[in-house]
């Protein structure tokens, strides 16, 4: 099991670095390699399953991710999503969270939980690593791109 947390701070408001994060096909615009599907389509509510599918060709797998919170950011106070990773490869939870920053700016927080079966904890720095790289490289990409 590997935990990660990535911190940014953003010259976006609140409103519209949570809009950035929670626009799930943009993280398949950010992520190599994945496509997202929403289900139900339509506006995100707990219950919302948020599936990535990573990988090429016979390669791929779903990462489906059910919303189990959802506050929007309102009146200064921090947003926050939660996600459960449900998949038969890819198990842990993510929660992203946009508070108010400095300046007028927003400070957002991607701490995420990761546990891949039949992968062994000795492997764990590794997928620590690559994670940390990937996820960081992905939110740069969407607090980036309006």
């Amino acid at each position: 099991m590997v935990t990660f947390l990535l911190e940014r701070t953003a010259p976006l408001s609140q409103d519209e670095a949570w809009r950035r994060l929670t626009t799930w096909s943009r993280h398949g615009e950010v992520v190599p390699l994945t496509r997202i599907r929403v289900r139900p389509p339509g506006p995100t509510a707990v219950g919302t399953v948020v599936v990535a599918r990573s990988g090429i060709g016979p390669l791929s797998f779903d990462d489906p991710m059910e919303v189990t919170a959802w506050r929007p950011p309102a009146d200064g106070e921090p947003g926050l999503c939660r996600l459960e990773k449900r998949g038969r490869v890819v198990r842990g939870w993510a929660e992203l969270e946009v508070h108010p920053g400095p300046g007028g700016r927003a400070r957002v927080v991607w701490q995420e939980e990761l546990r891949i079966r039949l992968l062994p904890g000795a492997f764990d720095p590794v997928v620590g690593a690559v994670a940390r790289s990937v996820f960081g490289r992905g939110l740069n990409a969407l607090l980036r791109k309006p």
